[in-house]
């Protein structure tokens, strides 16, 4: 196994990726080739990409939509590749991300107007992995132009580049990333309420119960661990190299759903020389599938700060924290955080919420964060809270990972995708601008959310494993300059 494979293996783990069978490549019509390789741009310079047939030849006509922040239409065409290649190309004008949608609209050998495949008729619910869509959204749900023909049975579109095989492209650019501002002013009260929060929940008793759980990776002790947190109780597991120790720790973090955790690969990382503590997302056993929890808890009193379902989250993920510096077998200097989707959207919040305990965290696809973009001409992703209902807004606020992101001090690195539907690039770019210190933005300009792309995110599963590596052989963990 070469290092970089073991690499990428360890961080596999680390994350609790996503597991989907073997199935056979997408085909691609088009070839997309960006004026900038790394997709990134300065205000003035036009933004665009040269595009040519293949490596399938085409068999169908595709039109374009190009949207500032992949919510306000700018531009529109149809691509002419009759000379060999055509281009599709903006002014960029201000600090943005631009997001282009190419669906097909004809067959090439029939002439036959484009289908609308079947659009769910609600935004993805936690159910569904990482916090994504379904699988079954089309180009009609994401470029939201095609229009099905009601009188003959529509022809399935098959191929593209986001990870469905629907027969839609995306591509994305960045211009000025580094300026993408707040799109929402933060709470007056934001940092009050969850101070008070957090004083309150320290007054309580951890009350710690572990229940030791049997693995079969050698040279790992491991249990199962209940805490009191306010208003709920924080579970998960709990792994370390046997033996007496002490071992910096690693807190993971869970993408969206509902499910039981996987503490066979907490054991593995645990070998490596980590002492694991693996949070369930809910109030149940990380054994329990289900544990009762409503599959669409992310709408749980969204509009109302006292009752949002994140509020527990968040106060069991401090919990956690509180627990894990309690212990004797942590060294007392290493904290990181990790976790991809809605588990890096708790890394990010738990780092402002704790700033003085973390050390450092690394995350991918970070959902969560610009949660009122929808008001303000920036398409929103996970937790998907409904943007015409002020109260929602309002609530979403208190919750957002770009409100957190002022209180943190630990340095981050944190990878997305330029094409992401589900954690919005110009979310995640407002969202590291408001961190203070050092951060290391990974943009891969070519990925949707990971659990459609995940071979694309691999940039980040990379630097990822990196990071932890560096940090558990004791280094010190200082970001990349990024240089755009």
């Amino acid at each position: 196994m070469t290092q970089n494979r073991a690499l990428f293996v360890f961080s596999f783990l680390l994350a609790g990726a996503f597991t989907f069978a073997q199935r056979a490549p997408i085909q691609q019509q088009l070839t997309l080739t960006p004026y900038h390789p790394n997709g990134i741009y300065e205000i003035g310079e036009t933004v665009g990409w040269t595009v040519t047939p293949g490596p399938v030849a085409p068999t169908y006509a595709y039109k374009w939509t190009i949207r500032r922040n992949n919510a306000v239409v700018v531009k529109e065409g149809k691509l002419d590749l009759s000379s060999g290649q055509d281009k599709i190309e903006i002014g960029g004008d201000q600090p943005e991300m631009i997001y282009v949608a190419i669906e097909p609209y004809a067959n090439l050998d029939t002439g036959s107007p484009a289908p609308a495949a079947a659009v769910p008729a609600s935004p993805a619910t936690p159910s569904q992995s990482s916090a994504a869509p379904s699988a079954a959204t089309s180009a009609a749900a994401l470029a939201g132009s095609a229009t099905a023909s009601q009188s003959s049975p529509a022809p399935k579109w098959v191929g593209g580049n986001t990870g469905r095989n629907n027969g839609l492209y995306a591509v994305g650019a960045a211009v000025a990333p580094l300026q993408i501002p707040l799109s929402t002013p933060r709470p007056a009260d934001f940092d009050a309420f969850w101070d008070g929060k957090l004083a309150t929940q320290a007054m309580l008793p951890i009350n710690p119960v572990l229940t030791p759980v049997k693995t079969d990776v050698p040279g790992v002790e491991m249990s199962m661990f209940v805490l009191d947190a306010l208003g709920s109780r924080a579970h998960g597991y709990a792994a370390k190299p046997a033996g007496e120790g002490k071992f910096p720790a690693l807190v993971l973090l869970q993408y969206a759903g509902v499910y039981a955790l996987n503490a066979h690969a907490d054991a593995e990382t645990a070998a490596k020389g980590w002492l694991v503590l693996n949070v369930d997302s809910h109030d149940k056993l990380p054994s329990d599938p289900s544990g009762n929890i409503p599959q669409a808890y992310n709408a749980v009193g969204n509009t109302d700060r006292e009752k949002s379902y994140f509020l527990n989250m968040y106060l069991r993920d401090s919990r956690v924290l509180d627990y894990l510096v309690t212990r004797p077998d942590w060294d007392g200097k290493t904290i990181v955080l990790t976790g991809g989707s809605m588990g890096g959207q708790q890394s990010i919040v738990l780092a402002g919420l704790r700033p003085d305990k973390v050390t450092a965290v690394a995350v991918c696809v970070p959902a969560g964060a610009d949660t009122n973009g929808d008001l303000h001409g920036r398409k929103a992703g996970y937790p998907f809270w409904p943007s015409e209902n002020p109260d929602a807004m309002k609530t979403a606020l208190y919750f957002d990972t770009v409100d957190f992101a002022s209180r943190i001090k630990a340095p981050v690195m944190a990878g997305f995708g330029f094409i992401d539907t589900v954690s919005p690039p110009a979310g995640v770019w407002t969202m590291l601008n408001q961190i203070p210190g050092p951060k290391e933005p990974l943009p891969v300009i070519d990925s949707e959310h990971d659990n459609y792309t995940y071979l694309k995110m691999e940039p980040c599963h990379l630097r990822s494993a990196q990071i932890l590596d560096l940090l558990l052989k004791g280094g010190e963990y200082k970001p990349k300059d990024f240089q755009p």
